[in-house]
């Protein structure tokens, strides 16, 4: 899926740690845990698009040095890192282009998949122009991929996953609603598309949570990290709609990154 600040003391020194690639006090490893080999899989919002700092190898992938995985590596040291998150990436992607670190010796994955097969990223380019049939209507036909062929995709996926790394403890992640209704915006779209859009994104994470059950994969929900930090929130971990960088809109900033996602992850361990 092709987003806005701390206030608090606490909450400065969790975004500066995260720059710095040492991550939030929730990230720290348990002390005599046995390192394992990482590989984190998955479109823009696990390569981290939208959170800056991007790294210089796979730069057309986007891969942020400020993205969870990043992140919770730095702060794990795992044994290996394989992070082949790809910005746009969708299932079919990630199966025939990311999955090469995996192995039996591979002992976590992380994926965020789904929402660019979805073609969230058209979605929210129509939902922006004025029309709100359009919009609505976008949306609609998104949910109908999502019910009909999405989860066909994801099974797919998650037993290639599988059995490339059979002893693996895989956490799939979901995506946060983006807006907040009745909210500070004061322009742009009005809350029926909005509301559209949050439901919409509530039924994608419902079947990809069905769908990693089906496989004995652990999703993990970041709507609550992210509740009061969407659009149109007084503190929004998600960028809206950026002409000068639009690859950027609607994605995870830093703090969305190391303060939303992260502990999320490190919660599903």
């Amino acid at each position: 899926m092709n987003h806005h600040r701390m206030a608090s003391g606490a909450s400065s020194l969790l975004l500066a740690a995260a720059c710095t690639l040492a991550g939030p006090a929730t990230a720290e490893p348990a002390r005599g845990a046995p390192a394992l080999e990482y590989v984190a899989l998955g479109d823009s919002y696990s390569a981290g698009v939208g959170a800056g700092g991007y790294l210089s190898a796979g730069a057309s992938c986007l891969r942020s040095s400020r993205s969870y995985p990043a992140l919770w590596a730095a702060a794990h040291a795992p044994s290996g890192f394989g992070f082949t998150a790809c910005n746009g990436a969708r299932t079919s992607d990630v199966m025939a282009s990311q999955l090469g670190p995996l192995s039996p010796l591979t002992g976590l994955v992380s994926i965020t998949a789904g929402g660019s097969d979805a073609g969230f990223s058209k979605v929210m380019a129509t939902c922006v122009l004025p029309g709100r049939t359009a919009c609505l209507s976008a949306v609609a036909a998104a949910r109908s991929f999502v019910d009909g062929t999405l989860p066909g995709d994801l099974d797919r996926l998650y037993s290639a996953i599988r059995s490339k790394a059979p002893a693996a403890r895989v956490v799939v992640l979901g995506y946060p609603r983006f807006y907040r209704l009745n909210g500070s915006c004061s322009g742009g779209l009005q809350d029926v598309e909005r509301s559209a859009l949050n439901a919409a994104v509530d039924r994608l994470n419902t079947v990809i949570a069905t769908r990693a059950a089906g496989h004995g994969f652990t999703f993990a929900d970041v709507r609550g990290a992210f509740l009061g930090h969407e659009i149109c929130s007084s503190s929004p971990w998600l960028r809206s709609v950026d002409w000068l960088n639009p690859v950027d809109s609607y994605h995870p900033t830093a703090p969305g990154q190391a303060l939303g996602y992260l502990p999320v992850l490190a919660g599903a361990m």
